[in-house]
């Protein structure tokens, strides 16, 4: 429907990995991987965003199922704009049977559609006691849990060049205002502080969204998310003022407000990263690490690591996510067996088989953290299930597309505008506010 972004270019090295795990708890033999075959002979389709490594990764999962079911699978990649493509097949009579969405408003669409069966028992009883209650509600439309997050992203993660900040003399700074006073050192030292992927307006989102929740708290994100609070709320002004001054502050942002308006995401990790670093730091989620491996080769812990998005104005440190759903259609072949796929990805085994491949967070608090390939992985995935209930979704995927997801439009444009001229919050506020009424009673 939309941009990919909770899980763009989020890859590192895969590990092999034996399918033959022992069983998790519960749900039948099936769903916990008896391995008796139950679903020989029957064909489950996937429909998903991934590509590249990430579908590789995905379809290791999907082959740790076939191998205690005897089902097969096929993987039928989508594209940014997923519902447009599985409504098209729906209407076709090819509907797949299960469907990775990557958004919440998009889950919202399918069920209220009624294109959606509900979980069954097994897979809720799973999230109810292997997941924070945030998850279920996140899945949940009307009451009812249609979407399982078997992936997800940590969107309060600051990344930087160790070699950068102890050039400088500085140390992760733990407020907002310490992160600012940090960046003019590191500036000092020749270096730019941060890079700023200002090209892709989803980052900025991303970070108004950090400052947002951090000094508004989470009562008000969630009615600022929900278009129960309006845009031009004194607490939204005030947000734009505190990422205001970051973005006017030319000694903090390589190459000034200009260079970050071309610079698309992947750039922005090699202005930290490449091989002619820029700056010394840059905010995004944890899939930079992935970037930062991949294509620059950088040890994640030694050449690259990151400290959480500070706490801003004395409110608690924000946790945001992202995530991909899976839900199950009504109008699949064999959605039977689309629900017995669910029941297992609600596993800790199938998350760590993943895990174990890389470019992977679970929000399963019962998936061992030992899952995971490396200590910064690892201490991302605790930050992000220790978090519990404080964490929040990314604002702008709860929103409907015209206004949170849509290049050259609503949010997206109007603080990429922002950037550009930071010097009136309030104006920019209704700007948005105009932009989201439109959108929501659309």
């Amino acid at each position: 429907m939309m941009r990919r972004r909770t899980t763009l270019l989020a890859s590192c090295t895969a590990l092999a990995l034996s399918l033959g795990a022992t069983a998790c708890g519960g749900g039948g033999p099936v769903s916990a991987g008896g391995g008796d075959k139950a679903l020989g002979g029957q064909t489950v389709t996937v429909a998903g965003v991934w590509t590249g490594s990430e579908q590789k990764n995905f379809q290791k999962v999907l082959d740790a199922f076939s191998a205690k079911t005897g089902a097969k699978t096929q993987f039928i990649s989508t594209g940014d704009n997923v519902s447009t493509v599985v409504g098209s097949k729906i209407e076709g009579g090819n509907a797949p049977d299960v469907v990775m969405v990557p958004q919440v408003g998009v889950l919202q669409q399918f069920a209220k559609k009624g294109w959606l069966k509900p979980l069954s028992a097994t897979t809720e009883k799973a999230v109810d006691t292997g997941y924070a209650p945030v998850w279920k509600k996140y899945g949940s439309v009307d009451g009812t849990l249609y979407g399982l997050y078997f992936k997800a992203a940590h969107k309060s993660t600051v990344w930087y060049s160790p070699t950068a900040l102890t050039q400088a003399g500085v140390k992760p700074p733990k407020t907002y205002d310490e992160m600012l006073k940090a960046g003019h050192t590191v500036s000092d030292s020749g270096l730019a502080a941060f890079s700023v992927a200002g090209q892709d307006g989803w980052t900025l989102t991303d970070w108004f969204e950090n400052i947002y929740l951090s000094q508004a708290g989470p009562e008000k994100y969630d009615a600022l998310a929900a278009h129960k609070l309006k845009w031009t709320d004194a607490s939204v002004v005030k947000a734009l003022g505190t990422l205001g001054k970051l973005f006017k502050d030319k000694q903090l942002i390589a190459g000034g407000q200009k260079e970050a308006l071309n610079t698309d995401f992947p750039g922005s990790v090699e202005k930290v990263f490449g091989p002619k670093p820029e700056a010394g730091m840059v905010y995004e989620g944890d899939f930079v690490a992935g970037v930062a491996h991949d294509q620059f080769g950088k040890t994640i812990g030694t050449d690259a690591n990151f400290f959480p998005f500070p706490a801003v104005d004395g409110g608690k440190a924000p946790v945001v996510s992202g995530g991909d759903a899976a839900v199950v259609l009504k109008d699949g072949k064999n959605a039977t067996a689309g629900m017995k796929l669910l029941e297992y990805l609600a596993t800790p085994e199938a998350a760590a088989v993943w895990a174990k491949a890389g470019g992977f967070l679970s929000p399963n608090k019962k998936l061992s953290l030992d899952s995971y390939g490396d200590d910064v992985t690892r201490a991302t995935a605790k930050s992000l299930v220790s978090a519990g209930d404080s964490v929040r979704f990314d604002m702008s995927d709860q929103a409907p597309a015209a206004f949170g997801g849509t290049k050259g439009a609503g949010e997206w444009k109007l603080l990429q505008d922002f950037l550009s001229d930071p010097s009136n919050p309030k104006g920019t506020a209704a700007q948005l506010e105009a932009a989201a009424a439109k959108a929501y009673k659309g």
